[in-house]
Order: structure tokens, then C-alpha cells, then sequence
């Protein structure tokens, strides 16, 4: 058999002369490379991964959420809420441990938090919670380069921790957060609706869990449990109390835990419009 190498566009092609191809065979060459290519039906289509149940929330466990929020004051109330001033106190035996200011403007992202350190350092961080632009202040000096980055990435970690000691119920039904119904717990003269949550990385610290008790008869949080991410059982336990109505809208003041542990939010007010200067100074 002769092997005849062709120049041009056809290089590196080999083909026989002794082999010239006739019309049928040609037919029946395209038949079978259309054969080859033509698309899988639907029904030899590998099927799809099911989506993981324990990754998605419940029925039973979103319908107590929802009920949750109606008890506050509505989801609708809460949504058209401009923005919270409120000030975060820890405490252990009677021991004020840190305590801040807030001002959070939940239209445009921007927080405002201030108070003293532990070694009595005065501090104002203004940040957006969206963006990550901000300023900072320590003992009235403006900050700048790597150090306000830092500041300002604590800033965020502060709102996030003390917003979530005031609003979790207001949050229960954020995207990422996963709501399993867990049982019914009596306590005293009433019966819980019990609610683990956990996070679809959301979060600074998307591996923490929590239980939320849920009072059947009033759809209100009654207290919680968790455990943080890194951490090992026991979980902390935490009562939800001293409930307050602000334009319509309900806020626990006092989370009591155990050997004398509290978290308390004080001087709430809800704002319909923030003055320019709020988010521009110390």
C-alpha cells in the first residue's frame, strides 16, 4: 500500500491511494459519525444529586419561626425600621466587663460603635458592614493604614456579635440559616418548641449551633442554647428576658446565664432617620 503525505491544509494527514472511498461508504461514514455525536436522551442522562435534607430547613421549624417574628411586631414592621441606637453590656457578678454604644443604619450598611477598652482606651469605629470602607479613633486619634484595617475588621466582628445578643429572633429566617424543628421541652408550666439552627457559611463563625426554646403559648424566645465553633459540650445556656416594645417592635434587654453571667441592651431606640453627622465623627 501506497502512502502519500499532502502539503497544505491538509498536513499531517495520512491517507492510502489505494484505498480511494466510494460514494456508499462515504454515506455510510457520516451516518455513523452522526450516530456517534448525536445528543443523549433525557432518559440516559446521568439523574441529579438529590439535595441534602439535613442542609435545608424544615416545614414545621420555618412555620415557628415566622411565628416568632409575627409576635415581635411583623417582618413587614421590621423591614421599613431605618435603623437601632442601643448600647451592649457584659457582666460577671455584678462586674460591668465592657460595654459600648451602637448606632447601625440597616438601609445604608453603616455602624458606628464606641466605648473603652479594658485598659481604658477610649474607641470610635465607624464602618459600612458592607462595604468594609470606614475610620477609626483611639483616644481621639484618627487611625490609618494597617492599623484601621484591623480596627475596622473588629468593628464588624462587634456588630455582629452584639446585634445577634438583641436581634437573633428578628434573624431567624436569614439566608444560610438552617432551622431543624428538635422536639418539644416542658418548662415549668409551659411547653417549648425547640429549634436547632445552624449555617450554611454565613457568619464570621459559620460552625457555631444554637437551640432556640420557643414558648408554644406566647411565640416567644424564651431562652437559648450553643455552642460555638472550636468548642466542646456542655452548651452555654442563656434565659431571654426583660422585654421592651419600641414602635411596635419587640426587644429582649436581659440574657442571664450561669455562676452570675448577663448580657444586657439598654437605652434601645429605634430611628426613622439618621442625622448626617452620625456616621462622619466621633
Amino acid at each position: 500500500m501506497r502512502v502519500i503525505a499532502f502539503s497544505g491544509p491538509t498536513a499531517g494527514r495520512l491517507y492510502s491511494a489505494a484505498m480511494k472511498p466510494s460514494r456508499f461508504l462515504l454515506q455510510i461514514a457520516a451516518l455513523c459519525m452522526a450516530l456517534c455525536v448525536a445528543p443523549a436522551r433525557a432518559a440516559d442522562a446521568p439523574a441529579a444529586n438529590p439535595p441534602d435534607s439535613s442542609r435545608v430547613s424544615d416545614p414545621q421549624a420555618i412555620a415557628i419561626a415566622d411565628r416568632v417574628i409575627a409576635g415581635l411586631g411583623g417582618a413587614e414592621r421590621w423591614n421599613t425600621l431605618r435603623g437601632l441606637r442601643w448600647s451592649f453590656e457584659s457582666v460577671l457578678r455584678d462586674t460591668v466587663r465592657s460595654t459600648r454604644r451602637h448606632s447601625w443604619d440597616k438601609y445604608s450598611g453603616w455602624h458606628k460603635v464606641s466605648g473603652t477598652t479594658r485598659d481604658g482606651t477610649a474607641f470610635t469605629f465607624i464602618d459600612n458592614i458592607n462595604t468594609g470602607e470606614g475610620r477609626a479613633w483611639m483616644n481621639g486619634q484618627a487611625i490609618e493604614g494597617d492599623s484601621l484595617a484591623k480596627l475596622l475588621k473588629r468593628a464588624k466582628s462587634l456588630w455582629t456579635n452584639d446585634t445577634y445578643w438583641m436581634l437573633m429572633p428578628y434573624k431567624l429566617r436569614d439566608p444560610g440559616v438552617i432551622l431543624k424543628y428538635d422536639g418539644q421541652v416542658r418548662e415549668g408550666d409551659y411547653i417549648s418548641d425547640r429549634l436547632a439552627l445552624s449555617f450554611e457559611q454565613v457568619g464570621e463563625t459559620p460552625g457555631d449551633r444554637y437551640w432556640v426554646f420557643v414558648n408554644r403559648a406566647t411565640h416567644r424566645v424564651e431562652k437559648w442554647e450553643f455552642i460555638l465553633q472550636g468548642a466542646a459540650p456542655p452548651a452555654n445556656v442563656y434565659a431571654w428576658e426583660g422585654w421592651e416594645q419600641h414602635d411596635g417592635l419587640w426587644f429582649p434587654t436581659i440574657k442571664r446565664g450561669a455562676e452570675d453571667r448577663a448580657i444586657y441592651t439598654r437605652n434601645i431606640e429605634t430611628v426613622n432617620a439618621f442625622p448626617a453627622s452620625e456616621f462622619e465623627q466621633p
